[in-house]
């Protein structure tokens, strides 16, 4: 990073530590990936115990994400709580429309809306960052209902921003690859249903198992779509690789295990449906 680069992050990472000491107290909605848990120990350092970081327990959920969640709370000493959120109950939900994250931030929301209302707390933040101004995301409308404010976006810090300031802090997730909910595994329009969140989560574990940094299992019914990280993809070729990945997935119930040569890629199950920023 160049010197001049190093004092504009300097100066947009004093824009959000600035802001979040502008509030009394926060819900840092703190799922485990890199932007909230960089949004939570950021927080934790303007505002102490003030900010509280919650992470909703949900099928929808992956474990790992929960996980990341519990170390770093443990590790850097965020005031933390789960709740519990329904989406996977809800019928627009579960039907898996283009806008099925509307449905999950507006359920997410409303319970940490309602937490707020009862520990006298003004403000939620989320971690969009300005790189998701440009994104498809269906989730921010539901954050603007809920008047939600967005620090990382509102000081311009961008994910690779993010990442470095969340190396500098030696924050675990710094390098962590993007994640998403389980549902977005499931083509739209296909019913979101425990069993298939299960599978996948059981199914991405195998892979995470053995070694696979970069990966998501594309839920197509009994067919299991694969997509590794390109520089992965040759090492998931390998015949005995293969085998074990076919072996352990048949167990988990998928009759057909495929691995997409294009590799992962973000918003796959986006190619072909017209989408538009949130």
């Amino acid at each position: 990073m160049t010197v001049a680069a190093d004092i504009s992050l300097a100066a947009r990472e004093r824009r959000l530590h600035g802001l979040l000491a502008s509030w009394d107290s926060v819900i840092v909605a703190f799922s485990g990936g890199v932007d909230s848990a960089y949004l939570a120990w950021a927080a934790t350092q303007a505002l102490g115990p003030a900010a509280l970081c919650v992470t909703a327990d949900s099928p929808s959920y992956p474990d790992h994400h929960r996980q990341l969640a519990l170390r770093l709370a443990r590790e850097h000493g965020l005031h933390h709580e789960f709740v519990r959120t329904l989406e996977t109950e809800r019928p627009e939900y579960r039907a898996n429309p283009v806008n099925r994250c509307y449905y999950c931030k507006q359920e997410l929301y409303g319970v940490l809306s309602r937490l707020a209302a009862d520990r006298g707390i003004t403000v939620i933040v989320d971690g969009s960052n300005a790189d998701d101004r440009s994104d498809y995301r269906p989730g921010r409308a539901a954050a603007r209902e809920f008047g939600v404010r967005s620090p990382l976006d509102e000081a311009d810090l961008t994910k690779a921003d993010i990442r470095e300031l969340s190396r500098r802090a030696g924050l675990p997730t710094w390098d962590e690859p993007a994640s998403a909910c389980l549902s977005s595994r499931i083509p739209y329009h296909s019913e979101v249903t425990s069993g298939k969140l299960q599978s996948i989560e059981r199914a991405e574990a195998v892979l995470r198992g053995m070694g696979f940094r970069v990966c998501r299992v594309r839920h197509h019914d009994t067919l299991a779509r694969l997509e590794i990280g390109v520089d992965e993809l040759s090492r998931a070729l390998e015949p005995a690789v293969r085998e074990r990945i076919v072996r352990e997935l048949r167990a988990i119930g998928y009759q057909h295990v495929t691995i997409d040569l294009q590799g992962y890629r973000m918003g796959s199950l986006n190619e072909g449906v017209r989408l538009r920023p949130a």
